[in-house]
C-alpha cells in the first residue's frame, strides 16, 4: 500500500515539472529564456521546454502595438494655447532589448509620446499646426526613434488625431474665413465688371465701324423678346443719333415751308401774255 501511495506521489509530481516545463510560443511572439538571472537568448514561435524554478520565459509580442496619446494642453509658438491629441503605432524589433533595457516599454513609450508631442507642437505657429501636420508627424516619429531603437522598439507611424481650439478662437477664424471669401467675391466681381467692360469697348468699336451691325443687334433683340411673348415692346434706340436725325427731320421740315410753292404762284400770279391780252380787249 505504501509502495502504490509513494507511486502515485512521484507521478503526480512528475506531471506538475513536466507541466511546469511546458512553454508555448505564438507565432506572433518571441521568448526570451532566463536561466538563473542570466539571458540565454531568443526562443522562437512553437513548444519550448524549460527547466522548473532554474528558467523563466518572457514572451514578448512582435505585432503592431496601437497607443493613444492623451491630449495635451500645448501653447504654440505665437501664443495660442490648444489641445492636442495623437496615435502612435510602433513594435518590438528585439525582444531582449525590450525585456533587459526597460522596465515597462509601454508605460516609457507612452510618457515620452506626450513630452515629444508637447515639444514638436510648441515649436510651430497656429496656421502651421493646422496646415503642416504631416511635417509634424514625420518630425514627433523621428525623435522617438532616436530614443526608442535602444529599447529594441520601432516607431512605426504618428499621427495627430485631434486639435481642440478655444472657442473665441474659434470665432476669429470663422470671421476670417468669411471675409476671405468676400475679398474673393468682390474680387471675381471686379475682374468681370473688368472683362466686360473691354468686351463692351470692342464690340462698340465694331459697330461704329459697320453702322449695319447695331442694326442687326435691334433686329436680334426684337427676336429675343418676342419669344417671351409680351404685350409690349420696349425697343431701345441710339439716343443721340435719333435726336440728330429728329432735329435735321424738323430743320428741313421748316425750310421746306418758309419756301413759296411754284404752283400756287402760278395760279395766283397770270402769265404775262395773258395779262396783255386782256388789256387789248379792254382797248
Amino acid at each position: 500500500m505504501n509502495v502504490l501511495v509513494i507511486a502515485v506521489i512521484v507521478v503526480i509530481v512528475v506531471l506538475i515539472l513536466l507541466a511546469s516545463s511546458v512553454r508555448i510560443v505564438k507565432q506572433y511572439e518571441q521568448g526570451v529564456l532566463f536561466r538563473l538571472g542570466r539571458v540565454l537568448g531568443v526562443r522562437e514561435p512553437g513548444l519550448r521546454l524549460i527547466i522548473p524554478v532554474i528558467d523563466v520565459l518572457r514572451r514578448v509580442p512582435l505585432r503592431i502595438i496601437t497607443m493613444p496619446i492623451q491630449s495635451q494642453g500645448i501653447i504654440t509658438r505665437d501664443n495660442v494655447s490648444v489641445d492636442v491629441s495623437a496615435v502612435a503605432y510602433f513594435r518590438v524589433r528585439d525582444a531582449v532589448k525590450s525585456v533587459v533595457a526597460i522596465e515597462n516599454v509601454y508605460a516609457a513609450i507612452d510618457q515620452i509620446a506626450q513630452t515629444t508631442l508637447r515639444k514638436v507642437v510648441g515649436r510651430h505657429t497656429l496656421d502651421e499646426t493646422l496646415s503642416e501636420t504631416d511635417s509634424i508627424n514625420v518630425d514627433i516619429r523621428s525623435i522617438l526613434d532616436v530614443t526608442t531603437l535602444d529599447w529594441g522598439v520601432e516607431v512605426t507611424l504618428v499621427e495627430l488625431k485631434d486639435i481642440q481650439l478655444p472657442d473665441t478662437m474659434k470665432r476669429a477664424m470663422a470671421r476670417q474665413a468669411e471675409a476671405e471669401r468676400e475679398k474673393r467675391a468682390k474680387i471675381i466681381s471686379a475682374e468681370g465688371e473688368s472683362q466686360a467692360a473691354a468686351a463692351l469697348g470692342e464690340a462698340s468699336d465694331t459697330m461704329m465701324a459697320h453702322p449695319l451691325a447695331l442694326q442687326l443687334r435691334n433686329l436680334q433683340s426684337l427676336v429675343e423678346i418676342g419669344v417671351d411673348k409680351n404685350t409690349t415692346v420696349v425697343f431701345p434706340a441710339p439716343l443721340m443719333s435719333t435726336i440728330g436725325e429728329l432735329g435735321a427731320f424738323l430743320a428741313r421740315e421748316t425750310a421746306a415751308a418758309s419756301r413759296p410753292n411754284p404752283a400756287v404762284t402760278a395760279a395766283i400770279v397770270p402769265p404775262p401774255a395773258a395779262v396783255n391780252g386782256a388789256r387789248a380787249d379792254g382797248n
